[in-house]
């Protein structure tokens, strides 16, 4: 199984400290190493960020920085366990090292979650999309822009 975890902060406007990051860095290798990161991301803070919303039909886009949330997003990690409470114990270890916070735990769906409705065509869909996020990984390129 496939999980999700969004780790929410105060935010820090400072990067972090060289003890810091060693910490951080020798978690991501024990996790990596137990097949158990398949990616993660720390973000830079919310004045460099946006915020873009749909309602009723209308989208607006707030420049951050969004100093009205107590708490932001400051960084994910997409995990392999085998439970919910091997996340959750992983996700316990990452607390101890990246401070206080919290940190959402949220399975990911998977094909078989969504039954009949994800038809034959739709897997094939899914599958040729799935190779080219790999290819896009492998060697980003320049994109056209929206």
């Amino acid at each position: 199984m496939r999980f999700l975890t969004i780790y929410k902060a105060k935010e820090r406007n400072a990067p972090p400290t060289t003890d810091e990051m060693a910490a951080m860095g020798k978690l991501i290798e024990e996790m990596t190493n137990a097949g158990v990161l398949l990616s993660t991301e720390g973000c830079l803070p919310t004045a460099k960020g946006a915020r873009v919303r749909r309602d009723g039909g209308k989208l607006t886009v707030t420049d951050g920085p969004f100093t009205e949330t107590k708490e932001v997003i400051a960084g994910f990690a997409l995990i392999q366990a085998k439970s919910k409470e091997e996340a959750i114990e992983w996700t316990k270890r990452f607390l101890q090292v990246a401070g206080d916070g919290e940190s959402e735990i949220r399975q990911i769906a998977e094909a078989d979650d969504f039954g009949a409705e994800f038809t034959p065509e739709l897997r094939e869909q899914e599958e040729r999309q799935r190779a080219r996020l790999a290819a896009n990984q492998a060697s980003p390129a320049p994109r056209p822009r929206p």
